[in-house]
C-alpha cells in the first residue's frame, strides 16, 4: 500500500482539528454555565477540563468503537473500495472541524455529535449511494433537537423551582441552604455518577449490571454529601456581601456543589464525546492496519485517545471562550443556584436519553437547560435574540456539514493518493 505515513499523518492531524473544535465549542458549553454563574473563573475552568476532560477521554473513551458514529452508514458497502471510506473519514474530520471553528467564531453552541454525523451522511451520499444513509437514524436526530432541550428545560424549571421554595423564598434562606444543599449534593453526584456508568465507562470492560450502577451512583452520592457538608460547615454569613446582592452568602454554598458538578460532568463529557473525534480517525488506521480490509469495529489505539484528549483540552484553553460567554451570560444571567440547576438538569436528562437509547447533544441539554432557569424566572429574564441565533445554528449544523464533507471529499478524491 503506498502512501502509508501521509494518511496517517493527515487522519492525526484533521483528528486533532476535529477534537480542538469539541474542546472550542462543547467543552466550552459545558463549563460556560460554572464560569457564568462564578462558580469557576475562566481559568479554574480550564484546569477542571483538563484534568476531567482528558481523563474522561483517555480512561474510558473506547477500547474498542464502532468507526461510525451511531450506525449512520452501511460500511460493508465499500468492502471493494476501501480508498473511498478513506477519502470519506478526512473529508468528514476536515469538515465537521471546519464547521465547529466556525460555529465557535459566532460564539454558536452547537452539537458536536451533529457536525460529524451531517459530515458522514454527506460523504455517503456522494461517495457510496443515497441508500447507504440510515435515514431513520437522521430522523431520530432531528426529532432531538426539540425533545432534548424540552426535557432538559422542564427538568431545570422544575429544580430551581424547588430551589426558590425550599431556599430562597423562605424566611431563613442561609439555614434552609445548609439544611437542604446536601441533599442537592446527592442527587448531583447520584445522577452524574448513572451519566458515567452509562455513556463513560462502557468502553473499559467494564460490564455492570443496572442494580450495580444504582448501588455505585448511590455510594458516590453520599460520598459527594458528605464531602460537600464538610465545606459548606465552612461558609459563615457574609453581611458585608449580602449588602450588595442578598443571596450572596447563600451563592457561596451552591458554589462549593458547582465545582463538584462541573468536574463531574466534564469526566463524563470527555468520555462520551471523544469518539465525534476519534472514531473516524480509528477507522482509517484499522483499514491502514489492515491492509484496505473494511470493518465495522476497530480496536483503538492508546495515541489515539491521547491525541483526541489534548486537543479537547487545548481547543477549550485557546478559544472556549466566546461560547462560554453565549452560555453563562447572553441566555440569562446565571448565579451559582441557578447553574446548578441546569447542569443537574443536564446530566439527568443525559441518564434518561441514555436509559432510552436516544440519540443526545449535551449542548441541546445544556442550552434548554439555562432556557428552562431563565423561564423560571419569568420570559423576561431570557434574552430571545441570542435563543434564536442558537436554534438556527443547530438548524443549520447537519446540512453544513454534508456540504463542506461533500466539498472536501471530492478535493481528497481528485489528489488520489490512498491507494490499497
Amino acid at each position: 500500500m503506498e502512501n502509508t505515513y501521509l494518511i496517517l499523518i493527515l487522519v492525526a492531524t484533521f483528528g486533532i482539528f476535529m477534537a480542538w473544535g469539541i474542546g472550542a465549542n462543547d467543552v466550552a458549553n459545558a463549563m460556560g454555565t460554572s464560569v457564568g454563574a462564578g462558580a469557576l473563573t475562566i481559568k479554574q475552568a480550564i484546569i477542571v477540563a483538563a484534568i476531567f476532560e482528558f481523563s474522561g477521554a483517555y480512561l474510558a473513551g473506547g477500547e474498542v468503537t464502532k468507526t461510525i458514529r451511531k450506525g449512520i452508514v452501511d460500511v460493508g458497502l465499500l468492502n471493494s473500495s476501501p480508498d473511498l471510506l478513506v477519502y470519506g473519514m478526512l473529508a468528514a474530520l476536515l469538515a465537521a472541524g471546519t464547521w465547529l471553528l466556525i460555529a465557535s467564531k459566532l460564539g454558536w453552541p452547537v452539537s458536536t455529535t451533529h457536525s460529524i454525523v451531517g459530515a458522514i451522511i454527506g460523504f455517503a451520499v456522494v461517495g457510496i449511494s443515497v441508500d447507504a444513509v440510515q435515514w431513520s437514524k437522521v430522523v431520530d436526530i432531528m426529532l432531538s433537537w426539540v425533545i432534548t432541550p424540552l426535557i432538559a428545560g422542564i427538568l431545570s424549571f422544575l429544580i430551581f423551582r424547588s430551589v426558590q421554595k425550599l431556599i430562597l423564598d423562605t424566611k431563613h434562606p442561609f439555614k434552609n441552604a445548609k439544611k437542604y444543599v446536601p441533599i442537592y449534593m446527592f442527587l448531583a453526584g447520584f445522577v452524574i455518577s448513572l451519566v458515567t456508568l452509562f455513556k463513560g465507562l462502557k468502553h473499559i470492560g467494564l460490564h455492570t449490571t443496572l442494580w450495580q450502577n444504582y448501588l455505585i451512583a448511590t455510594g458516590v452520592g453520599l460520598l459527594i454529601m458528605l464531602v460537600g457538608t464538610y465545606f459548606i460547615r465552612k461558609i459563615h454569613i457574609d453581611k458585608e456581601a449580602d449588602r450588595e446582592y442578598h443571596f450572596t452568602s447563600i451563592e457561596k454554598i451552591f458554589g462549593v456543589l458547582m465545582v463538584i458538578t462541573a468536574s463531574a460532568m466534564a469526566f463524563a463529557h470527555g468520555s462520551n464525546d471523544v469518539a465525534n473525534a476519534v472514531g473516524p480517525v480509528a477507522a482509517v488506521v484499522s483499514i491502514v492496519q489492515n491492509a484496505g480490509e473494511v470493518g465495522q469495529k476497530s480496536v483503538m489505539p492508546a495515541w489515539v485517545l491521547l491525541l483526541g484528549g489534548a486537543g479537547i483540552v487545548i481547543g477549550l484553553a485557546t478559544y472556549g471562550h466566546k461560547v462560554m460567554a453565549t452560555i453563562g451570560k447572553k441566555i440569562t444571567e446565571l448565579t451559582p443556584s441557578r447553574g446548578f440547576a441546569a447542569e443537574l438538569s443536564a446530566a439527568s436528562t443525559v441518564v434518561v436519553a441514555s436509559g432510552f437509547g436516544l440519540p443526545i447533544s449535551t449542548t441541546q441539554t445544556l442550552v434548554g437547560a439555562v432556557l428552562g432557569v431563565g423561564f423560571a424566572r419569568g420570559l423576561a429574564a431570557l434574552n430571545l435574540g441570542v435563543v434564536r441565533s442558537i436554534f438556527m445554528s443547530w438548524a443549520i449544523t447537519l446540512p453544513a456539514g454534508a456540504i463542506l464533507a461533500i466539498i472536501f471529499f471530492f478535493i481528497l478524491k481528485s489528489i488520489g493518493f490512498a491507494s490499497f
